[in-house]
């Protein structure tokens, strides 16, 4: 028997004029967005294309975090950057064609392979990237800490 899990996030999007909104959502500090400048927007804020990509590395990192916690692996560092590629989609229409993930893991030497492993799975289950209507590339690169720094 499955348990359906409902959960939900809400936000508030209120115009401040121009090209700029005001996010919000309970409990939080509140983030002012603008267009990009790469579309003839004003900048000097967050853009709906970088929250895109940074909510696709947010969500890579801490399910990372929590898989690899319930797997014992340990991290002693993690940084995930990422890049996201807007251009003409097959439709004929502008918008993001990929999202290209580099997470920078470091592990102890016995768990590199397992970290490896786990990195490769997790686009599979981010609730974010599994959301996205484009291709999410990643390319972890994993190292061991060194033995002296253990």
């Amino acid at each position: 028997m499955s348990i359906a899990k409902d959960f939900r996030f809400p936000v508030s999007v209120r115009w401040q004029g121009q090209q700029l909104v005001r996010v919000e959502a309970p409990d939080l500090d509140e983030i002012d967005v603008a267009v990009p400048p790469e579309f003839r927007g004003p900048g000097g804020h967050w853009s709906p294309e970088q929250l895109l990509v940074a909510s696709a590395a947010s969500c890579f990192a801490v399910t990372f975090a929590a898989v690899a916690g319930r797997g014992g692996i340990p991290i002693h560092a993690l940084t995930v950057t990422g890049m996201g590629h807007i251009g003409r989609r097959d439709d004929g229409g502008t918008g993001f064609v990929a999202v290209e993930l580099t997470p920078r893991i470091q592990t102890e030497p016995e768990f590199v392979e397992a970290a490896r492993r786990v990195a490769r799975a997790v686009p599979s289950a981010c609730v974010v990237t599994g959301a996205l209507d484009v291709p999410v590339h990643v390319v972890p690169i994993v190292s061991a800490l060194e033995p002296a720094l253990l």
